[in-house]
C-alpha cells in the first residue's frame, strides 16, 4: 500500500492540468516560473536553492507540535526537497512533552544554503537556544544564505535573538508577541506573516498554516493546495477560544499571569546578549 507522499507523487506525476509537471520541478525552475518567490526573497540571486535542503533546528524541550506540523507538509513536496533534523550531535533530544526525536545531521554537517532554515518555540527550552552561542551562530549563518528564514511560535525569539529578524515584519505566539520588539522586529498579529524571505508562524498549530503557505513558494498553490487535501486540512475547534480575541477574559488573564516568569527570564536573557 503506498502511503501518503507516494501517492501525492503519483498523482502529481500522472495527471495532466492537476499535475503539471510539479514533482519533476526544481527549485531552480520553481524560481524561473514564479515571479512571487523571487520576490519573496530579499537577495538578488536564489539559485543556490536548488540543494533544496530543509533544515529543522532541534533542540531540548522544544515544543513537538511546532515541528511535527510543519515536517509532515514538508515530507510531501516531493524528492527535489530533503528535510533535515538538526542539533549540535545526533544524540536524542527530547521536547518539552517528553516526544524524544534523533536529529539526522549536526551543525557542522549542514550546507551552507539551505531552501529553507526552521526554528520551533517553546518555553525554557527556547530560552536556552537563545543563550546558547553555538545555536545563535549556526542559525545566524544558516539564515544568512538561506532561500527562506521561517519559524513557528517563539522560534522567532530565536531568530531575533540570532539577528535576523531586524527590520522585518514577524509575528510568534501571542504570548511573546510583543517580545519581538526586543530584536528590533515589527509585531504582527497574524497566523502566517511572510515579509521578503522571513516567513514566520503564530503559535503552535499555526505551524500547519505556516507550512502551507510556504510549500505554495517551494512549489507553487495547486501542489500546496493538494497536500492540504491529502492532510484532510479542515479544522473546525470545537471551542472558540484559540486566540485572546475570542477567549475568555478570564482564561487569557490567567494564560498571561502564567507566562510571567517566562517573560522575566527572557529580559534577563536578552540583557546578556547585549552585553
Amino acid at each position: 500500500m503506498m502511503n501518503r507522499r507516494q501517492m501525492l507523487l503519483t498523482t502529481t506525476a500522472a495527471g495532466g492540468a492537476f499535475a503539471g509537471g510539479w514533482a519533476a520541478r526544481s527549485l531552480a525552475t520553481a524560481a524561473q516560473a514564479a515571479p512571487a518567490a523571487r520576490a519573496a526573497t530579499d537577495r538578488p540571486d536564489a539559485s543556490h536553492a536548488a540543494q533544496a535542503e530543509i533544515l529543522m533546528l532541534t533542540y531540548p524541550r522544544f515544543t513537538a507540535l511546532d515541528l511535527i506540523g510543519p515536517q509532515h507538509v514538508f515530507s510531501l513536496l516531493g524528492p527535489e526537497f530533503k528535510t533535515w533534523l538538526v542539533w549540535k550531535d545526533t544524540n536524542e533530544v527530547v521536547s518539552d512533552t517528553g516526544v524524544p526525536f534523533r536529529p539526522t545531521r549536526t551543525f557542522r554537517d549542514c550546507g551552507d544554503s539551505p531552501a529553507v532554515l526552521f526554528i520551533p518555540g517553546g518555553t525554557d527550552g527556547t530560552l536556552a537556544a537563545m543563550a546558547d552561542r553555538e545555536v545563535r551562530e549556526f542559525v545566524a549563518s544558516r539564515g544568512a544564505k538561506a532561500t527562506f528564514v521561517t519559524s513557528v511560535c517563539t522560534g522567532s525569539l530565536v531568530l531575533g535573538a540570532a539577528g535576523l529578524l531586524k527590520g522585518y515584519k514577524a509575528t510568534s505566539h501571542w504570548l511573546a508577541l510583543d517580545d519581538l520588539k526586543k530584536f528590533d522586529a515589527e509585531p504582527v498579529s497574524e497566523r502566517v506573516v511572510v515579509d521578503r524571505n522571513r516567513v514566520t508562524g503564530a503559535g503552535v498549530t499555526a505551524g500547519i498554516d505556516f507550512a502551507l503557505t510556504l510549500a505554495a513558494r517551494l512549489k507553487d498553490e495547486k501542489y500546496a493546495k493538494a497536500v492540504q487535501l491529502m492532510m484532510e486540512y479542515d479544522p473546525h475547534p470545537p471551542f472558540q477560544s484559540g486566540n485572546p480575541g475570542v477567549a475568555a477574559p478570564d482564561d487569557v488573564n490567567l494564560l498571561r499571569a502564567m507566562a510571567i516568569p517566562f517573560h522575566n527570564e527572557l529580559g534577563a536573557v536578552v540583557e546578556r546578549l547585549a552585553k
